[in-house]
């Protein structure tokens, strides 16, 4: 079977063929990329610092489910620390990710950027509501707020990923290159 000229185009292009709801610039493929304004040795550090509040508020909805099925104590008081070490680190993750969101006016030229940021906001503010709702008695507000809470944040958590691997994977911001903070 023989190929067109625009086939074989096509076929070797160095990056794929997105459906139209996501957002993307081919030059971005070919652009080095964006780096973080807050980096060590060139290394950004957002995506180091959101690793352990995400760990934290997934276990968290795992001990959840804990206490739900045993209703033992120590899942209360697990979900208790998990939810403020979750808090904590989102907390100091997102001073992190602002900056760059504030200084790399490709971010906030991407709808990837915004919903990123809207979500991580939405997280933090509920990840807030479901510390203060056990802050006094851990076990008392677990079932059925606390539960659907910590539901509800695992899922917005998993969604903002997607969008922060957009803006670092699809439009390259935060990789290591020499690329223009506004556009390629």
């Amino acid at each position: 079977m023989e190929t067109t000229d625009t086939q074989a185009q096509t076929s070797s292009t160095p990056f794929p063929n997105i459906p139209p709801i996501i957002e993307s610039n081919d030059s971005e493929y070919i652009d080095s990329g964006v780096p973080s304004t807050v980096a060590i040795a060139g290394h950004p550090l957002h995506p180091l610092s959101v690793i352990f509040p995400i760990a934290f508020l997934a276990a968290a909805l795992g001990s959840d489910f804990g206490y739900w099925l045993t209703r033992d104590f120590f899942w209360a008081r697990a979900s208790l620390w998990l939810i403020g070490l979750g808090l904590a680190g989102g907390v100091l993750a997102s001073l992190i990710g602002i900056t760059d969101f504030l200084k790399i006016e490709r971010v906030r030229k991407r709808s990837a950027g915004w919903t990123h940021l809207i979500l991580n906001v939405s997280i933090l503010v509920l990840t807030l509501v479901n510390f203060l709702l056990r802050v006094g008695d851990a076990e008392a507000r677990i079932l059925p707020w606390g539960l659907v809470i910590s539901l509800v944040v695992g899922t917005l958590t998993s969604l903002s990923g997607w969008f922060g691997a957009e803006l670092s994977y699809r439009h390259k911001i935060g990789v290591v290159g020499a690329g223009s903070r506004r556009y390629p």
